[in-house]
């Protein structure tokens, strides 16, 4: 099998799935003369999401698995929602998930002169012209999926009327909206998509590449196809919902090639389904709204399934990548359950997270026989399965801290951790034994005191003589390093929150965030690189923050990546 840790590995030989098939028989055929071609590419409108990471590794998976090329195009040819931003993240985001399109870094602005020469060609050929209905106009005459619909009194003026008019248009001779460039195909076409589409509107944006250069911009059903072609794609892979757009893609290139302004073999569009994750919205629309109503920090808010939020939440490029290799790619669509994709980041970071001690909620816990100003270093491994990895050292002395939640005055049934009476080990340390607490005057306990046999430290002869169930972290008061932590749960308390009624707003988790001031961790670990994990034992992953924005923060902060099982089955 394929090390998934590795995107330039050589595919695991299990791997198939529809396109490959027809990848192979394309080759068995001959149809590209033994090229393959493929393409991510992004609008240049918002950050990527997860959803985008399945396309990402699968067109760049395909090009490496056959021996071919991937291109990165940003499709920027809508330039009102569009921002430099964006386009820069895109980058940055695919070289960090692990791919390289080496010198195959294109744009749909690099071709707005050919995009422009070819729609000139389909007004020649009689198979566009310019239109002068209001948009509600042009909805009355589209018809419905039951009905046909009917000719723009515009259909049929004259090949050079037409011709003079889209030059006018890109000279800026027209407002916004006054006049519109369609493809002449079927207004009886059982396809809507069929019905005379637009192929050009007038737009006074100024676009974030090319400036005020243009005043048109191409449609992204026509710039699209047409950009594939001009770069010689052989396989355009697209999500199912274009399905219905194919008939389109071929009738434009179709079209083009036929008129000598392409060259042919063309491509081919082929789908697949998109991703529906659960606990999550995955439409750029409700991810912006998210956004700019504030009910999230940013597109990097850890909760988020943008890449930068995953990334920010600790998620690596090797469990982005073994995710999307595990849920494979098919033409059905389905539903796939966040806990998948937390598990392919507990293997990976399983793998590669060094281990240290953190408490999250502490409580200071006195141990009142052991001598005062002592300190002594103890031992644990930096990984328990490499041994090899090293040891780490930590202090103990007469005050450490203990996890709140580790403590219970009158335990519970069940309860196998620190009360009073009660018996436990220090992890990597001694037998504890609490014999009192000390509360303030509302009754809450503000310190624990017990006591420590000193004959049963952890790996010594005899250390293990008398057996205890409660094995709980904490950290040595004086050296402790303070931290902060943030706590990360689902966005939203359904799984399907595009599907229920009302509102997904409605649907948003409250407790999906929680922030604790005062944490503390075992010293020598503030040496972590921003963004890698560590397993804080008993608790979970986390990462060292690494927010898109600089923020002030008092403290180091860490977020919670994800726990150490699945908790959603436990409570199951």
């Amino acid at each position: 099998m394929a090390d998934p840790h590795d995107a330039n590995n050589a595919p695991s030989a299990h791997i198939t799935n529809f396109i490959r098939h027809i990848i192979d028989e394309d080759i068995q055929k001959n149809v590209y003369n033994g090229r393959l071609v493929t393409r991510f590419p992004p609008e240049p409108n918002g950050y990527l999401h997860i959803g985008h990471a399945k396309s990402i590794c699968l067109n760049f998976g395909l090009a490496r698995d056959y021996g071919g090329v991937c291109h990165l195009r940003l499709d920027d040819t809508n330039p009102s929602k569009e921002d430099d931003e964006y386009v820069q993240s895109i980058i940055s985001t695919v070289k960090w998930l692990g791919f390289d399109w080496g010198e195959h870094l294109y744009h749909a602005s690099d071709y707005f002169e050919t995009l422009y020469q070819c729609a000139e060609k389909l007004i020649q050929l009689d198979k566009a012209y310019v239109e002068e209905l209001s948009p509600d106009e042009m909805r009355a005459y589209r018809g419905t999926l039951t009905e046909p619909g009917k000719s723009s009194p515009w259909r049929d003026r004259p090949i050079e009327e037409s011709l003079e008019l889209f030059r006018q248009m890109r000279a800026g001779a027209f407002p916004d909206g006054a006049k519109l460039l369609r493809a002449k195909i079927d207004m009886a076409h059982p396809n809507l998509n069929m019905r005379d589409p637009a192929i050009y509107r007038i737009r006074h944006v100024a676009h974030q590449r090319t400036g005020n250069a243009w005043c048109i911009y191409p449609m992204y059903d026509y710039a699209h196809c047409v950009s594939d072609a001009i770069e010689r794609i052989t396989h355009s892979l697209c999500t199912l919902e274009f399905e219905d757009h194919r008939p389109l893609y071929e009738w434009f290139i179709g079209q083009l090639a036929d008129a000598g302004m392409l060259e042919r073999p063309l491509p081919k569009q082929r789908e697949f389904s998109r991703l529906n994750l659960s606990y999550t919205v995955m439409s750029k629309r409700k991810l912006l709204e998210l956004v700019q109503d504030k009910l999230v920090e940013g597109w990097d808010d850890p909760r988020m399934p943008t890449l930068v939020g995953l990334r920010r939440r600790g998620y690596t490029p090797a469990s982005l990548r073994l995710f999307c290799e595990r849920i494979g790619v098919s033409k059905a669509d389905n539903w796939i359950d966040v806990s998948v994709l937390e598990e392919c980041l507990r293997e990976d970071l399983n793998v590669h997270a060094r281990r240290a001690m953190a408490v999250v909620r502490p409580i200071k816990f006195i141990i009142e026989n052991y001598p005062e100003g002592q300190t002594e270093w103890l031992e644990a491994s930096v990984h328990p399965q490499y041994p090899e990895r090293g040891v780490r050292r930590f202090p103990f002395g007469r005050e450490v801290w203990i996890d709140a939640d580790d403590f219970m005055e009158v335990p519970a049934k069940g309860f196998f951790r620190l009360s009073v009476g009660a018996e436990v080990r220090l992890r990597h340390a001694y037998l504890v034994k609490c014999t009192r607490v000390e509360k303030n005057e509302h009754g809450d306990i503000t310190a624990i005191y017990g006591t420590y046999d000193p004959d049963t430290k952890s790996g010594t002869p005899g250390s293990d003589v008398r057996k205890v169930k409660g094995n709980l972290h904490w950290v040595e008061v004086t050296y402790a390093e303070s931290i902060q932590v943030h706590l990360y749960d689902r966005l939203f308390s359904v799984p399907n929150p595009d599907t229920v009624e009302g509102s997904y707003r409605d649907y948003l988790n409250p407790q999906s965030f929680e922030k604790i001031q005062t944490a503390y961790i075992e010293h020598g670990h503030l040496d972590l690189a921003t963004g890698e994990g560590v397993q804080f034992e008993r608790l979970g992953y986390f990462c060292l923050d690494v927010p898109l924005e600089p923020r002030v923060e008092q403290r180091r902060v860490f977020n919670r990546s994800v726990s150490l099982k699945d908790t959603a089955k436990q409570k199951n």
